[in-house]
């Protein structure tokens, strides 16, 4: 499911709002119930009130019981009266006894008291004969809800806001942490820790926090991986052209010193042609690694780029035996013709170099449904298996295991220097195609040379 992250924050911050609403009118409600009742003490004092009434009454008559509800009144500053309820129906009419139990002229001590009204209840107290009663306006005093006002504030405005600062705490915190952690691995990446990873400690998560993780590894994995090659290169090539350089000025100095001025001289010229082309080869090379170019812009003909080359490589190396089978055409669409013919010069001469004298190269070409295959067969002596993956890598070569032949007459630094095949993968990766290296051996189990294997794209 696309978006995980948007649907989740959705869900989380729709049934967190959803629960808040509901707690905060629960909350509201059982409150507001809570605080509608007259407390127990008043209560009490209330009730007592009807039974001193009736007490007075009794024992001391009516006029007492007048000048006592005067004092009551101003001592609750409210109105206060004790009546009798004698209901007398008529028209034939007659009422319960039900209802002549349960009939007040005013509300039970009991009762829940309404907080939003302005004026106080009536409250009535019968007395024990149930046909009076004393009925008094509750007191101010003893109104339920005085804090009603602060119970209010806190469940509307402070508890919603505390209970909302978690939600965007708890939000914040599964936001950020992906985040902070992919900071302090961006941090680190900065600081030279070219190996740090975000994706290994958010393995439990699945949305587009993770794919941005994944892709920032993807990114460290490609930018390291550059600044490694750019590393090992210049080390490389730093470490190869000490030798050109060194004789150069032995070269100067028999140039000064008027020793064989002549050989000094073309000494210089081959160190100066070497160098050019060591470091026209390692910038290409550079080029290649990191930029990983899409060379595929050119529409040409496969076997007659390969039969050029042959034929060239024929010229250069006379004393060895070019053999070629191909079709007679093959159309390359949307591939690089500069790109793949240096590759393929670059892989035969190597072949070449490292096939004695009088020895033969093959180089056949076929072709499926899906790619065009291009073999290169020398008779070198091979290269070890454990090898046959870093002869691709740049300066990189077998110099124990496979020695290149002798009295050999090949003016190509790229082999000499271990950069031919390096360049030929990254320049046939760049069009789409593979390269591959594997011994073959005669029949008789004898090893008889290296064989590249080029699959390319039709």
């Amino acid at each position: 499911m696309k978006n995980k992250l948007f649907w989740r924050l959705c869900v989380f911050i729709a049934c967190g709002t959803v629960l808040l609403f509901w707690a905060l009118s629960w909350l509201t409600d059982h409150t507001e119930t809570s605080m509608s009742f007259i407390s127990k003490e008043h209560q009490q004092q209330l009730l007592g009130y009807g039974e001193q009434a009736e007490q007075i009454l009794h024992q001391h008559g009516e006029a007492a019981l007048a000048t006592w509800l005067q004092q009551l009144q101003r001592k609750e500053n409210t109105w206060a009266a004790v009546v009798t309820s004698q209901l007398t129906p008529f028209a034939g009419t007659t009422l319960p006894n039900e209802y002549l139990e349960k009939f007040l002229l005013g509300r039970s001590v009991e009762w829940k008291i309404h907080l939003y009204f302005e004026t106080n209840p009536t409250m009535e107290i019968p007395f024990s004969d149930r046909s009076s009663h004393l009925i008094i306006q509750l007191p101010q005093r003893m109104r339920p809800g005085a804090l009603l006002i602060y119970a209010k504030v806190l469940l509307q405005i402070a508890l919603p806001f505390v209970l909302l600062c978690i939600l965007s705490f708890v939000i914040y915190q599964y936001v950020m942490t992906p985040l902070r952690r992919l900071e302090n691995a961006t941090k680190s990446f900065s600081e030279g820790k070219l190996d740090v990873r975000v994706s290994p400690s958010l393995q439990d998560r699945n949305d587009e926090l993770t794919r941005l993780a994944t892709t920032f590894d993807q990114m460290a994995e490609r930018i390291s991986q550059l600044i490694y090659n750019q590393r090992q290169i210049l080390a490389d090539l730093s470490h190869e052209l000490r030798t050109p350089l060194t004789r150069i000025d032995m070269a100067v100095d028999f140039v000064e010193q008027k020793i064989n001025p002549q050989q000094a001289l073309q000494r210089l010229r081959y160190e100066a042609t070497t160098m050019r082309n060591l470091v026209e080869d390692t910038l290409t090379l550079a080029w290649l690694t990191t930029e990983s170019p899409n060379l595929k812009t050119d529409h040409f003909d496969l076997v007659e780029l390969i039969q050029v080359i042959c034929e060239d490589a024929r010229f250069e190396y006379p004393d060895r035996a070019l053999r070629i089978q191909l079709p007679e055409q093959e159309v390359m669409i949307n591939s690089s013709q500069q790109a793949l013919g240096q590759a393929i010069e670059n892989t035969i001469r190597n072949g070449l170099r490292f096939t004695p004298v009088g020895g033969q190269i093959e180089v056949s070409l076929s072709r499926n449904e899906q790619a065009y295959r291009l073999l290169i067969s020398d008779q070198g002596p091979g290269v070890p298996e454990a090898m046959l993956l870093d002869i691709f890598k740049p300066f990189f070569r077998v110099d124990k295991a496979r020695t290149t032949s002798k009295n050999q007459n090949d003016k190509s630094t790229n082999s000499g220097f271990g950069l031919g095949l390096a360049l030929a993968h990254r320049q046939i990766s760049a069009v789409g195609g593979s390269i591959r290296a594997t011994n073959y051996y005669a029949e008789s189990g004898h090893l008889s040379g290296l064989q590249i294997t080029i699959d390319l794209p039709l």
